[in-house]
């Protein structure tokens, strides 16, 4: 077995310092799952098509699964685990998702809640082809999206409600 170097990263991850030694090649994603124990980041097709294991990276969402950690270190993670407030209470858009029964079998969810979350910081109010175009590199197996579209417009209308 041969000796693989490993790299000393420092990541916010859900607001919190963490630092971590990884492997050059070591995808976000599994170091997420398997360095720091928050398996709320799903790994579906491993090819940055699915969009399960999207995260936000500085706000953006990304592909972890197509991400190396080592070149993110120094920036502020934000995974399915770290959306909602930490007060016991659900963000908006996980509240949505359930309230409209957005969730089905829930694999795709995290990469699903991540995104919105992303979209409607960028867009409050987005219209139907917004949110269409918003969702459309997120992939669910179980539905037709309608109950996913109702849930990114009732989350817009819960954010617009706390503001």
């Amino acid at each position: 077995m041969r000796d693989e170097t490993r790299f000393e990263i420092t990541l916010t991850v859900n607001g919190a310092a963490r630092r971590v030694r990884v492997p050059a090649r070591r995808l976000l994603s599994d170091c997420l799952r398997h360095d720091l124990g928050l398996t709320g980041t799903h790994v579906g097709c491993e090819h940055g098509v699915c969009g399960c294991c999207t995260v936000l990276l500085d706000g953006r969402p990304v592909r972890s699964c197509l991400t190396f950690a080592v070149t993110v270190d120094g920036s502020e993670i934000t995974t399915v685990e770290g959306l909602a407030p930490g007060d016991g209470r659900l963000s908006p858009v996980q509240r949505a998702f359930a309230e409209c029964h957005g969730l089905q079998c829930g694999f795709c969810t995290p990469g699903f809640l991540c995104t919105v979350t992303a979209l409607l910081a960028d867009n409050p109010a987005p219209t139907e082809d917004e949110v269409l175009e918003g969702i459309s590199g997120n992939l669910c197996r179980c539905t037709g999206y309608q109950n996913i579209v109702k849930a990114v417009h009732r989350a817009a209308e819960l954010r617009a409600e706390e503001s």
